[in-house]
């Protein structure tokens, strides 16, 4: 291990390169670490996805979002958060698990396994978490839900052409990709637990689906449960009128996602086990573990839908102005 980092950003997507940005800013030494490549999350939207946030609320640094839509797409906005990174020069550790996070004297040690080199080591003043939510999705638990073609990630339609798919959950996620394989020739059905869409479907999508719905268009299993994923390609379901099995040649299992909660706890963080929200001050983003933060959505707990980038721009500059406060308090000949 080196001179130790100022700030270790486990994360690189936008609430990642915000933090990052910020830290240059201020001419703090970070380095961004991800499991995956630069905004995977994003990555992992529908291909043809387009944001229903205008594209002023998804700037971020200070670095204008110049596009003539007033909406970005999914690759624009992919473009963007690399132009950032690129622009702030952000160091980055891509395609590299963080597996510890250890308070050891005033300082962190993160232990990091590389996809190809192996095992590493950082030291660092500070760690922001900033994992987002999207590489954990919830799981139904039925037998044969990690068979081959059953998915947790929509991307597009056009493979299921004339097929039979299922899709389960009746959020957005579920909706639009029910709606979109539709339109695009599959015939799909929308199975859900719950006796109807959620409340929170967007306004312009759930008359959409609902009239789908009504003229049978898209068959809906509501009050239903998914029972298993048959081999033979087929859902077994438990509905109020008994026992059915639809034919399948996929399903999409889109019932929203989690945070990572036993890696916070592992890195010392306290997380409430009902609303799985961090303990966490608003004012600095730091956890009960000093030096470390949480930035993100993982503030939101379950509740997953109630932080996203426009409401967590902040969050870098309140982290690295903690960080820096604290920094100066210290003499320098005394970091080591």
């Amino acid at each position: 291990m080196n001179e130790p980092l100022d700030l270790l950003v486990v994360g690189a997507g936008p609430t990642g390169i915000a933090i990052g940005a910020a830290a240059r800013r201020e001419g703090l030494s970070v380095l961004l670490v991800d499991r995956g490549p630069l905004t995977a999350a994003i990555q992992g939207y529908p291909t043809f996805m387009e944001f229903f946030t205008t594209r002023d609320r998804l700037e971020i640094a200070n670095v204008p979002f110049t596009i003539p839509d007033d909406k970005p797409t999914r690759r624009q906005a992919l473009a963007y958060y690399r132009f950032v990174a690129d622009h702030y020069k952000i160091p980055l550790a891509l395609y590299e698990d963080v597996v510890d996070v250890r308070k050891q004297g005033e300082d962190f040690v993160v232990q990091t396994r590389r996809q190809m080199q192996g095992p590493r080591s950082f030291r660092a003043r500070a760690v922001a978490l900033a994992t987002g939510y999207f590489i954990n999705p919830r799981r139904l638990g039925a037998p044969g839900e990690d068979l081959p073609w059953v998915s947790v990630r929509y991307k597009e339609p056009f493979a299921h052409f004339g097929q039979d798919v299922v899709v389960v959950g009746a959020g957005n996620t579920a909706v639009e990709a029910a709606l979109d394989l539709w339109r695009s020739g599959v015939r799909v059905t929308l199975v859900h637990r719950g006796p109807g869409l959620k409340e929170g479907v967007k306004y312009w999508l759930k008359p959409d689906m609902e009239n789908r719905i009504e003229e049978g268009s898209i068959p809906a299993r509501f009050n239903t449960l998914v029972k298993a994923f048959l081999p033979e390609g087929a859902v077994e379901l438990a509905t109020p009128e008994g026992p059915e099995v639809l034919p399948a040649q996929a399903a999409y299992v889109l019932i929203g996602y989690v945070p990572d909660v036993d890696f916070e706890r592992r890195c010392g963080v306290e997380v409430d086990s009902e609303t799985l929200i961090p303990a966490y001050d608003p004012e600095t983003c730091e956890s009960n573990v000093p030096g470390l933060y949480v930035a993100g959505t993982l503030q939101a707990g379950r509740w997953t839908n109630k932080i996203f980038i426009e409401n967590s721009r902040d969050h870098g500059p309140k982290i690295v102005a903690h960080l820096k406060a604290r920094l100066a308090a210290v003499p320098a000949g005394q970091r080591i």
